[in-house]
C-alpha cells in the first residue's frame, strides 16, 4: 500500500520529539518557530495546501576538545521515503575536507534501508567520523603557519561585449560578482566593458558563468596576474564592483543601440591606473579632449 504524505510528516514529526529529547539544550537543536505547528495544521486538514518542508540544524560536539560540527538538515514531504538533504559543517573544516566528509556521509545514508527514518543515524555517523577529517584540518593549518610568507596572486581579467543592455544579465554579471567577492566594475550599454579582479579560481568561475548558455560577442581581451606576499586585497585597483553609466550617445529607442562615451570612460581607467588597457580593448590609444 503506498504511504502518504501525511503518513510521512507524521513521521519526520516524532522524529524531531526524538532529537529533541536527545539535544535539549540551548543551541544544541535549531528549529523554525512555526516549523512544527505549520505540519500540525496539514496534518488536521490534509486537503490545505502543503506545509514548507522540514528544515533544521543539530550542532554537535566532536572529540575531546569538542569541536563544533553543525548537520543541516532539509526533509523533503516524502521523507522517509526518500531520502533527506544532509549536509554536515564545521568552520575548522577545510573545503575540500568538508566536502569528502558529506560524501562520506551520503554513501552511508544510501545504504540504509530505504523508508526508515535516518537522521538519527546520521547524527551518530557525523559524531563518529568527523575527527580524522578534524585532526588532518588542524595539522595542514599548523603547518601552514609555520610559514612565514604565504604567496597569493591576484587575477584581473579585462572583458569586452558588443553590447550589454539586459537588465537580467547585468544583475546576473553583479550577483556573480559579489558572490565570489570580486572587485571592478561593468560598463553598460554598447560597447559593454567588465573588470574582475581577486582570486583566480574566482574570476575563472564568474567567466565560466557569465559565458554560458548563449552570450556570443564576448572576449577576455586581457588578463594580468600580480604576486604578493600576504593579502591581495591591497593590490585590488577597485574597493567594490561598480555599475559604470557614462552619458551616451545615440538613439533610446526600443534597441537602446547607443554608444557610451569613451572619452569618460578613458578618464575612469586613468584615475584607475588603468589608462592602456584602452587601446588593448579598442586597438586605438586613447586620449583625452582638451576642456
Amino acid at each position: 500500500m503506498a504511504v502518504t504524505v501525511k503518513e510521512c510528516l507524521e513521521l519526520q514529526l516524532l522524529e524531531v520529539e526524538m532529537l529533541l529529547s536527545m539535544f535539549p539544550k540551548r543551541g544544541e537543536f535549531s528549529l523554525d518557530a512555526d516549523a512544527v505547528p505549520s505540519i500540525q495544521r496539514y496534518l488536521r486538514n490534509a486537503d490545505g495546501a502543503l506545509p514548507p518542508q522540514l528544515e533544521y540544524r543539530i550542532a554537535l560536539d566532536v572529540g575531546e576538545a569538542k569541536v563544533k560540527v553543525e548537520l543541516q538538515v532539509l526533509l523533503p514531504h516524502m521523507y522517509p521515503q526518500v531520502a533527506p538533504q544532509l549536509f554536515a559543517r564545521s568552520d575548522a573544516l577545510h573545503r575540500q575536507q568538508q566536502l569528502q566528509l558529506n560524501t562520506g556521509l551520503a554513501s552511508h545514508i544510501s545504504s540504509l534501508d530505504s523508508g526508515e527514518l535516518c537522521v538519527c543515524e546520521a547524527v551518530q555517523w557525523v559524531k563518529d567520523n568527523s575527527l580524522p577529517f578534524l585532526e588532518s584540518s588542524k595539522a595542514s593549518s599548523e603547518c601552514a603557519s609555520k610559514e612565514v610568507r604565504v604567496k597569493e596572486m591576484l587575477h584581473r581579467m579585462w572583458i569586452y561585449s558588443h553590447h550589454i543592455y539586459r537588465q537580467e544579465l547585468r544583475k546576473k554579471i553583479f550577483d556573480c560578482a559579489k558572490k565570489l567577492n570580486l572587485t571592478g566594475f561593468c560598463l553598460t550599454g554598447k560597447p559593454g566593458v567588465i573588470c574582475v579582479e581577486g582570486l583566480r579560481e574566482n574570476c575563472d568561475e564568474f567567466w565560466h558563468v557569465i559565458r554560458y548558455p548563449n552570450w556570443k560577442h564576448i572576449s577576455c581581451k586581457h588578463v594580468e596576474n600580480i604576486e604578493t606576499e600576504g593579502s591581495i586585497d591591497k593590490l585590488r585597483l577597485f574597493h567594490s564592483f561598480e555599475d559604470l553609466q557614462f552619458q551616451a550617445h545615440g538613439d533610446y529607442g526600443l534597441r537602446n543601440d547607443y554608444h557610451m562615451d569613451l572619452g569618460q570612460f578613458l578618464e575612469f581607467l586613468k584615475q584607475h591606473q588603468s589608462g592602456h588597457i584602452f587601446q588593448i580593448l579598442f586597438g586605438v590609444e586613447g586620449k583625452l579632449s582638451d576642456n
